[in-house]
């Protein structure tokens, strides 16, 4: 059996040490951080993909350079597995404790440890493709992961500058290639192809859509969504803005989906750009987010977030199921987490299946797998919606025994290929926004009027241990400290439609706190209270506590 290439990693490893005196942490979004502290991570990434890849015989990984929705100055980095899915869980500390190894000794060892543990055959190949995002510190940093894979000697594909969304799809494709199961041609044209055909085919012979404004986040998605309107033949006219990918600092800055999320406002850049009525997505940096806003006719903001798109994609795709007559062969669900807004899980739990799950795509993506056809959208507009294989040898399989049927089954069959099923990416649920939209006659504001959400408010409370708190029942309750979550509900019952839960971060030593209630001041009210039991819990000092916790 071969042996591990010491020698090469450890020359190698020479040029990329670690950093004294900083830790790092493998998560739901892989490393993120400051891109200075990197390069060390970067290349210890890469020789753990090509031992992924050869744990799974050959079969080729993915690994993304990006920070997504962060600062310009972050990056980040995380590996995707054959199917375009997130690494497996179980593979997370493994990478942390790579990331982690002081030394290019304690390296080694650890990589030892690693191919013992996981039964790792070292003589299999090693195949790798690779992408990173707009960021200035992506290039030093893909050298470092291109050292990784040198010290392997695994085979590789240079993606270049793209989406996240677009490599989770290379890998899917790269590893069905030529089965039965292809997720189709593996290449940014076969990308494009295939979401711009589809939603094409969902859209002919509706009315002409007026002008989309998609604000690029000043990021990679500014590249992408002009090379996928010419792929649109006038099917969707968009208007382009904040695409300033040279332009230092200008990423995530005051745009994108994080932004219009996180303020609830228009990005100042939108100002004098959006007219009354008309519809506007932002992407984030990477182009895996989606946040849909309108102005109404007095100029007032409406968001349109990840709750919004659930409703109105599960509720079409619940109705074409029926159409069809598949109800009982094809069980539709939605998944979301407790931050969803109480209005969407009263609407759509009227309708169909809902389960809830704590944070993180991961969660979701597992949860929805467990359905038919399985809708998730975290209220930050990531998202996706996915079809089991059986659920798609059905639709296309299907037999129709009406013209209504007919139709109804073809839009299925579309929505499939214009969906992309990988991860969560914002052109390809743009588009299926947008296909919906048409078939309902809908703009923004009919749209938005499915249901009214509660007011809400998402409040940060600094605390010297989050590990204190413990929850249960997908972080909708705290189970430490003791007597914590009593208080909550007490003053929970002093609010008309209140809700609220309490959950720690899983990177910083905060808690946040989350509230719902009829009216926005006391949602806000209700946000501030339960911060202030947070903060005096946590055993913070009176004199430093923030004024606005009551």
């Amino acid at each position: 059996m071969a042996a591990l290439p010491v020698d090469d990693i450890r020359r190698l490893s020479d040029l990329h040490p670690k950093p004294v005196d900083v830790g790092y942490q493998y998560g739901t979004a892989g490393f993120r951080t400051s891109g200075k502290i990197l390069d060390s991570v970067l290349f210890r990434v890469g020789i753990l993909a090509a031992l992924r890849s050869k744990r799974l015989d050959g079969k080729t990984i993915g690994v993304m350079v990006t920070a997504s929705h962060n600062p310009e100055h972050d990056n980040g980095v995380k590996l995707v597995d054959p199917r375009g899915e997130m690494l497996e869980s179980s593979w997370e500390s493994h990478a942390t404790v790579l990331a982690n190894a002081s030394s290019t000794d304690e390296l080694i060892s650890a990589l030892h440890d690693l191919i013992k543990i996981a039964k790792i055959d070292v003589s299999k190949p090693a195949r790798v493709v690779y992408a990173r995002d707009t960021r200035p510190s992506g290039p030093t940093l893909v050298a470092a992961l291109e050292d990784g894979f040198k010290a392997m000697g695994a085979e590789t594909r240079n993606a270049g500058v793209t989406t996240t969304p677009l490599l989770h799809y290379l890998v899917r494709t790269i590893n069905t290639k030529g089965t039965k199961d292809s997720y189709g041609d593996d290449s940014e044209e076969g990308y494009y192809t295939k979401l711009s055909s589809a939603f094409n085919k969902l859209i002919a012979g509706r009315p002409p859509r007026s002008p989309l404004v998609i604000d690029c986040a000043n990021g990679v998605g500014a590249p992408a969504a002009k090379i996928l309107s010419r792929y649109l033949q006038n099917s969707l006219p968009i208007e382009l803005e904040n695409t300033a990918i040279d332009t230092s600092g200008a990423l995530n800055n005051a745009c994108g989906a994080d932004f219009v999320k996180v303020n609830q406002k228009l990005p100042p850049s939108l100002v004098n750009v959006l007219q009354p009525g008309q519809r506007a997505c932002s992407l984030d940096g990477d182009a895996d987010r989606l946040m849909y806003f309108y102005l109404d006719e007095r100029r007032q903001f409406h968001m349109l977030d990840g709750d919004k798109i659930t409703t109105l994609v599960a509720s079409f795709i619940v109705d074409l199921v029926k159409v069809v007559s598949l109800e009982e062969e094809l069980r539709v669900g939605v998944v979301q987490t407790a931050y969803a807004n109480g209005s969407s899980t009263k609407y759509l739990s009227a309708r169909l299946p809902v389960k809830c799950v704590p944070t993180g795509v991961k969660h979701l993506h597992h949860a929805a797998e467990q359905y038919d056809i399985g809708v998730y959208f975290e209220a930050n507009g990531h998202g996706t919606v996915l079809f089991s294989q059986p659920a798609q040898d059905l639709i296309f399989s299907h037999k129709p025994s009406t013209p209504a049927q007919s139709t109804a089954l073809t839009h299925l069959q579309n929505i499939i290929n214009v969906v992309n099923q990988t991860v969560g990416d914002a052109l390809s649920d743009m588009l299926l926004v947008e296909a919906v939209l048409a078939h309902r006659s809908y703009g923004g504001a009919e749209w938005d009027s499915l249901y009214a959400d509660l007011p809400s408010r998402l409040v940060k409370v600094v605390v010297s241990d989050r590990n204190a708190f413990k929850t249960e029942d997908a972080e909708r309750r705290l189970v430490s400290p003791p007597g914590l979550q009593a208080k909550i509900d007490e003053l929970v019952k002093k609010y008309d439609g209140g809700r609220s839960f309490v959950r720690p971060s899983g990177t910083e030593d905060v808690v946040r706190v989350y509230a719902e209630a009829a009216l926005k001041g006391q949602a806000d009210e209700l946000a501030f209270r339960v911060a202030g039991l947070v903060y005096d819990e946590a055993g913070g000092d009176p004199a430093q506590r923030p004024k606005e916790f009551l």
